[in-house]
């Protein structure tokens, strides 16, 4: 079965790397460290922090085997091709929503980069989907939970993040 493609920017391809790197090199040794002091306690049977110290272990391997999944599978999109002339992942995107006349901006990332919090709504999102492959000027309706939505693209530009 083939594996679905990842789309990364390079910037979310580096943060990925840096969190493997953090939990390969410095989270496995200080979970072994805690495996190796409860341990001490003796009688497993009754050691919880034999147990959460285990259920770490087990959440940082899944998450450092779900890491290197998603880079073996990622399509990296390079800055330099990255184009302001339509919306595409990578780019930074300023919206007008016309019902409620509102301005909002987004970066455009693949579904791993996403975080609203930060301005990264993902291609696949209501709005990524329904604004991907425009242009300046042009009007979209996007699909949302609450109901549809029409937006026009004011501005497309590439950030240096």
């Amino acid at each position: 079965m083939n594996k679905p493609i990842t789309v990364l920017t390079r910037k979310g391809e580096q943060k990925l790397k840096e969190e493997l790197n953090e939990l390969k090199s410095v989270k496995r040794r200080d979970i072994a460290e805690k495996i190796k002091v409860a341990l001490s306690f003796g009688d497993l049977s009754e050691n919880s922090e034999y147990d959460e110290a285990k259920n770490e272990q087990g959440m940082i391997e899944s998450r450092i085997a779900e890491i290197e999944q998603t880079l073996a599978h990622a399509q990296v999109i390079d800055d330099e091709d990255v184009s302001t002339e339509k919306v595409g992942i990578g780019t930074t995107v300023k919206i007008l929503d016309l019902e409620m006349d509102e301005e909002m901006e987004f970066k455009i990332v693949g579904t791993k980069e996403a975080d609203i919090d930060s301005g990264k709504i993902s291609d696949e999102s209501p709005v990524g989907a329904a604004i991907m492959g425009h242009e300046i000027g042009e009007e979209v309706e996007a699909e949302t939970p609450s109901g549809a939505v029409r937006f026009k693209i004011l501005e497309i530009r590439k950030d240096d993040e």
